[in-house]
């Protein structure tokens, strides 16, 4: 199955419509999904007469996968009715997306899979510009069967990786991707479990709805050992478990597609900016037992967006940890992605947020990530913090992941540098990477971690020392460039 996707990639590679690793995931997602649903119906339709009813098939006989995209005669393809070149790519653009795209329009319920595949067309387009490219295309999809868990299990670890390729490629699709083996580590800290409501207010791709998922479905997901759950508990898993919202089109169709994909036919993902909303209405009924995240950072909001909030500050990452803060129901657990900054600054909006966080919730565990977790999208220094709510904080139990080596794009993070961490945060012991800091040791609410284990010190200079400095710096820079205009000079004489 990889080597048919890797196939189609390189196809993609030399379509005149298709630039970068965004595009062409995207493309491949569109094709890949509509064979996916293919299988599934089949599935349903084989379920149901074996019960003695009719199926009701999603998709009209026309825009069926085997009628338009793959159309056979006693199994093999039908050479006569499939279309290829101008005849396939007018069907796609003016017929096959026009369909798909109004189905959003002919159901209200937002849970029938008929509304999600709206959702997704709704901001898809196809790209290939090549009608016989997606003819290639076709033929190599159609030759995937997922018909059965395995295939489906095979399938979603490839669509990661197809998402992983993408937010790898750097500059804005670094979005779409938390890298998988962080938002382990921080599921299994947090420790989903079946019945509980599952939010993430920036999804991107779903990658911590989907390892929730795994978490509380599989014993072991790489070995596709499923633990035993009940009719009622698998139905709420797949329609009232997992919430979330996103505002980038491109990221939302991904994310909901990632969901399907992965089994979970009925997400609540919203295409929605989560900071329009007035945290202050909240009830606990519109609350979460679990919120997964790592909300963008770095971005500034105008002051229309910071009305809806208690706390008014221009910076995403503050905005985004009081809307988590608000949604978080009565003992319920957390754990969210913040830069460095939101634990050290302490003017009055990062101060005001950090002092309400640590006494109405029990921020119990910081989790401080080596540089260049999230290369080469950024390379800003970055921390999980994990709290409940369930009383106010008394102490925090600190963790250092030191690598043995730099991180780089081609040496990323992995589930193994969080080893120690795993086997001794329960118990909160004491570590070379590890302490803990009573909430009276905590001055001008300054959380940042800092590991009294190590000897280094950081030379904090005034500003008038590094005025000093750059003064300092600029006389040698002036002197090594007037010797350099000295020998040219000396050099032209001598020609």
């Amino acid at each position: 199955m990889e080597s048919k996707i890797n196939r189609i990639t390189d196809i993609l590679r030399r379509d005149d419509g298709i630039s970068g690793a965004m595009h062409y995931t995207e493309q491949i997602s569109w094709i890949l999904f509509l064979k996916f649903l293919n299988d599934l119906e089949d599935s349903k339709a084989d379920e149901a007469l074996l019960i003695g009813k009719d199926y009701n098939y999603i998709l009209d006989d026309k825009f069926k996968w085997s009628n338009w995209a793959v159309p056979k005669v006693n199994g093999k393809i039908d050479l006569i009715n499939a279309k290829s070149g101008a005849d396939l790519l007018d069907f796609v653009n003016k017929e096959l997306f026009s369909y798909l795209k109004g189905f959003k329009n002919i159901t209200e319920d937002p849970k029938s899979i008929k509304y999600k595949i709206g959702a997704i067309f709704e901001y898809l387009d196809n790209r290939i510009a090549n009608g016989h490219t997606i003819r290639e295309i076709l033929d190599i999809i159609d030759e995937l069967d997922f018909h059965n868990q395995s295939d489906l299990f095979q399938l979603s670890i490839i669509y990661e990786k197809l998402l992983k390729d993408m937010g790898s490629d750097g500059g804005n699709s670094g979005e779409f991707y938390t890298p998988r083996p962080l938002i382990k580590v921080m599921t299994d800290v947090v420790n989903p479990q079946v019945g509980q409501t599952i939010y993430d207010p920036a999804v991107g791709s779903c990658g911590f709805l989907i390892e929730a998922y795994n978490h509380i479905r599989y014993l072991d997901a790489k070995e596709n050992k499923q633990r035993d759950i009940s009719v009622n508990q698998l139905k709420f898993l797949s329609e009232d478990t997992f919430f979330g919202n996103e505002k980038t089109p491109l990221s939302y169709v991904m994310g909901v597609m990632n969901m399907i994909l992965h089994g979970i036919e009925s997400p609540n993902i919203s295409k929605t900016n989560t900071l329009t909303k007035d945290i202050r209405g909240l009830e606990e009924k519109d609350r979460y037992d679990i919120i997964l995240a790592n909300p963008p950072f770095g971005g500034k909001e105008k002051e229309q967006i910071q009305q809806n909030f208690p706390i008014k500050s221009n910076a995403t990452e503050l905005l985004f940890l009081q809307h988590m803060m608000n949604s978080l129901k009565v003992n319920g657990r957390c754990g969210v992605v913040i830069p460095e900054g939101v634990l050290f600054q302490t003017n009055n909006a990062f101060q005001a947020v950090k002092q309400e966080l640590l006494e109405r919730f029990n921020v119990h565990t910081i989790l401080s990530l080596p540089s260049g977790v999230f290369l080469p999208y950024s390379g800003v220094k970055t921390n999980v913090i994990f709290f409940d709510r369930n009383g106010s904080t008394s102490d925090i139990f600190y963790y250092e992941v030191n690598p043995l080596s730099k991180l780089t794009k081609n040496k990323p993070i992995t589930y193994d540098h969080f080893t120690e961490f795993l086997a001794v945060w329960k118990e909160r012991k004491i570590t070379d990477n590890s302490w803990i800091v009573n909430i009276n040791d905590i001055k001008d609410f300054d959380i940042s971690a800092k590991n009294p284990n190590r000897n280094e010190t950081i030379d904090h200079k005034s500003p008038i020392e590094l005025v000093e400095n750059i003064k300092l710096n600029n006389e040698e820079i002036n002197d090594l460039m007037n010797e350099i205009e000295a020998i040219l000079i000396g050099k032209d004489i001598n020609e």
